[in-house]
C-alpha cells in the first residue's frame, strides 16, 4: 500500500509515473508475463521509457511498485506475477521454487529457493539475504513501502530494522536455501505478499540506507549501470542473471533507459507520428487526453495505442461520520442519483472505462458481479428523492472535496445529485490540502470525495481491507468513507485468515456486498488505461490484472 504512489490510489488527477519508480508500463511478447527461459536476452536493443517523474529509487524497502513493474527489473523477490490478457493473473515462483507452504493452522509459510542464484557481483542469493532484505523494510530510516508484512510478521510492531544489529525473529533462515516466516494469525494470501517489494534480497554489506537506491545489488536481469536525477537512468545486462531461473522475465532488451522529466503531450506527439527516435520507445502515463482523441483519429496510429480492460475502481466516498450522512438511507439515495454516465463523458467516455457496480475490480479471482442499486448508469433520482423524504433528509448541502484538476468530474457528479434536491458544493484542492484534510484529518473538512484505488496485488483482500476495515480510518490511511461496522471488521478478518482460495474468494464476494449494501461509496467506473508505443516495440499486451503492461517481458522487434 502506497503512502505516495497514486498507482492504485488516491488522486484521480494523478498520473502513476511520476513517483519513486513508478514508471507503470511496459511491452510483451504474448502477455503471458512469464517464460523467461523461452526467449531471455534474444530480443537486444535499447528501449525507451518517456516518464515525467525527475527522480527514481531501485530501494525494494521503500517502494510501491506492483510486482510487473520498474523494480521488477532489478529486484526479484520470492513469488512473482504471470499475467494475461483473457485470464486473471496467476501467483508464480521466482526466488522460490513455489508460491509458499502454509502449516496447517496457518501461521507459518515456508519458501525454499531455487539453487545457484546469483546478485549482479556473483555473490549467493540466499535465504539470509532474503532475511536481511526484509528486515531492512522495518528500518526507521527507511520509509514509504508497503505494510503487508509489518502488520503480519511475529513481533513486527516492536521492530525497528537491523541497522543497530537488531533481527527479527519472525523471519527465519533455517539454512541457505529456507526461510521460514511466522505470522501473528492466519494469512491466506501471504503467497501474494512475498511477491511485493520487500521480498526482494539484499546483500547485508551493501543494504546502506544512504545509498542503496541509487546503488543497488540487482537480482534481476538488469542492473543500474547510471543514474542521473532529472535526466536518465541506465539499465544494462546482468550477466549473472539466469533466464532458465526465471518464469517472470523475458529480460528482452540489452538496455533500457529511463528518461525522466519529460512532458507527457510532447512525447504522445513525438509517438503519434512515429519519428525514428521514438520507434523503439513507449510513454510510461495514460495518453493525455488531447492526444487520445488524436490517437483514435490517426490510421497511422492503429495498434500502437493500447488500452486496457476495466481496472481501478473509481468511486465516491461518503463521510459516514459526516452528520449528514449517518443515516444509510440517505446514502443509499446518493447511489440512486448519482449520474455515472456524466461523469464517465468528463473522463472522456467509453474509453476510460467501464461502470462499476461492485468493489472487487474485475481481473481479480474470486469477484462476483451483481447490482444493488440503478442499474440505469444515469441513476434514478425518483428514487432518490423518494429515500430522502422517507428519510427527513430534503434539504442536503454536502461539501464534495476533489483536486484541483478534477473540478469537471465533480460537477457531474454535483448535477447528478441536483436532481434529488441535494446540494454540493464543490472545493477543489492541491495535492498536499487534499491530503491533510482527506487521510490526514480526522473527518471534519468533507462530506464527499472523489477517489480511485488501484490494489497492490490482485486479491480480494487488497481491494476491500485499505478501503473498509475500520482500523484503515485517518492516519494517512485509505478508508476515505470512515467507515466502521464491527461485523464487517470480523468478516474481513475471517476472509483473510481462510488459506483455501476457493473458501476465501467466497467470503470476499459476500464481504463485497455487506460493505456496499451499506453504501459507505458509489462505484462509478472501473477505469481503463491507454498507452502508446513505437513501431519498434513489436507486442504490447496488457493484462487483466493490474491495467497496465507487463514491463518484466518487454522485446524489440
Amino acid at each position: 500500500m502506497t503512502s505516495t504512489s497514486l498507482t492504485r490510489r488516491g488522486l484521480l488527477a494523478a498520473t502513476p509515473l511520476a513517483l519513486g519508480t513508478g514508471v507503470l508500463a511496459a511491452c510483451s511478447s504474448d502477455g503471458s508475463g512469464g517464460g523467461a527461459s523461452d526467449a531471455g536476452g534474444e530480443s537486444g536493443g535499447t528501449l525507451t521509457i518517456y516518464t515525467t517523474g525527475e527522480e527514481m529509487s531501485f530501494d525494494p524497502a521503500t517502494s510501491q511498485n506492483l510486482a510487473i513493474t520498474t523494480l521488477g527489473l532489478t529486484a526479484r523477490r520470492l513469488t512473482a506475477w504471470k499475467t494475461s490478457a483473457d485470464g486473471p493473473t496467476e501467483l508464480i515462483p521466482d526466488l522460490a521454487t513455489d508460491t509458499g507452504t502454509a502449516s496447517d493452522d496457518g501461521l507459518t509459510w515456508t519458501f525454499t529457493l531455487q539453487e545457484g542464484l546469483l546478485f549482479e557481483d556473483g555473490t549467493p542469493i540466499t535465504a539470509a539475504t532474503v532475511k536481511y532484505g526484509l528486515e531492512r523494510s522495518f528500518a526507521d530510516e527507511l520509509t514509504g513501502g508497503l505494510t503487508y508484512h509489518k502488520v503480519l510478521l511475529e513481533g513486527g510492531e516492536d521492530y525497528s530494522g537491523p541497522f543497530s544489529g537488531e533481527h527479527l525473529d519472525a523471519i527465519e533462515a533455517v539454512d541457505d536455501l529456507t526461510l521460514v516466516l511466522h505470522l501473528n494469525r492466519p494469512y491466506g494470501d501471504f503467497g501474494w505478499v512475498a511477491s511485493t517489494p520487500a521480498f526482494a534480497p539484499v546483500p547485508e554489506e551493501s543494504g546502506e540506507p544512504e545509498t542503496y537506491a541509487t546503488q543497488p545489488v540487482t537480482s534481476g536481469p538488469y542492473r543500474l549501470e547510471s543514474y542521473s536525477p532529472g535526466s536518465r537512468a541506465v539499465l544494462v545486462r546482468n550477466e549473472n542473471w539466469d533466464p532458465a531461473t526465471d518464469q517472470a522475465r523475458l529480460g528482452g532488451p540489452d538496455s533500457i533507459e529511463f528518461s525522466l522529466a519529460q512532458d507527457a503531450s510532447v512525447v504522445a506527439q513525438s509517438l503519434i507520428a512515429d519519428r525514428s527516435d521514438v520507434q523503439d520507445a513507449f510513454l510510461a502515463s495514460f495518453v493525455p487526453t488531447a492526444q487520445l482523441v488524436q490517437a483514435q483519429n490517426d490510421p497511422g496510429v492503429g495498434e500502437r495505442l493500447v488500452t486496457s480492460g476495466p481496472g481501478a475502481l473509481e468511486y465516491l466516498a461518503m463521510n459516514t461520520e459526516s452528520e449528514a450522512l449517518q443515516d444509510v438511507d440517505v446514502r443509499t439515495a446518493i447511489q440512486y442519483a448519482v449520474d455515472k454516465e456524466a461523469y464517465r463523458t468528463t473522463k472522456g467516455g467509453e474509453i476510460s472505462g467501464d461502470f462499476a457496480t461492485t468493489l472487487i475490480t474485475p481481473g481479480i479471482a474470486g469477484r462476483e458481479e451483481y447490482s444493488l442499486f440503478a442499474d440505469d448508469p444515469t441513476g434514478d433520482a425518483d428514487e432518490a428523492t423518494a429515500l430522502l423524504e422517507a428519510a427527513g433528509a430534503t434539504d442536503l448541502t454536502l461539501r464534495l472535496v476533489v483536486t484541483d484538476d478534477q473540478t469537471g468530474a465533480a460537477e457531474a457528479i454535483q448535477q447528478g445529485l441536483a436532481r434529488a434536491g441535494i446540494t454540493v458544493q464543490i472545493q477543489p484542492l492541491d495535492e498536499n490540502a487534499y491530503s491533510s484534510v482527506v487521510t490526514a484529518g480526522d473527518g471534519t473538512g468533507y462530506d464527499l470525495v472523489l477517489s480511485s484505488w488501484q490494489p497492490d496485488v490482485p486479491s480480494p483482500n487488497a481491494n476491500l481491507t485499505p478501503l473498509f476495515d475500520s482500523s484503515q480510518i485517518g492516519n494517512g490511511n485509505y478508508n476515505l468513507a470512515r467507515y466502521a461496522n464491527p461485523e464487517v471488521d470480523a468478516a474481513i478478518l475471517e476472509a483473510s485468515s481462510t488459506i483455501d482460495p476457493d473458501e476465501a474468494h467466497a467470503k470476499w464476494a459476500a464481504v463485497d456486498q455487506q460493505i456496499l449494501a451499506d453504501s459507505p461509496v458509489v462505484p462509478l467506473i472501473y477505469s481503463k488505461n491507454s498507452f502508446l508505443h513505437g513501431s519498434g516495440v513489436t507486442s504490447f499486451v496488457i493484462g487483466e490484472f493490474p491495467a497496465y503492461p507487463n514491463y518484466l517481458t518487454v522485446t524489440l522487434g
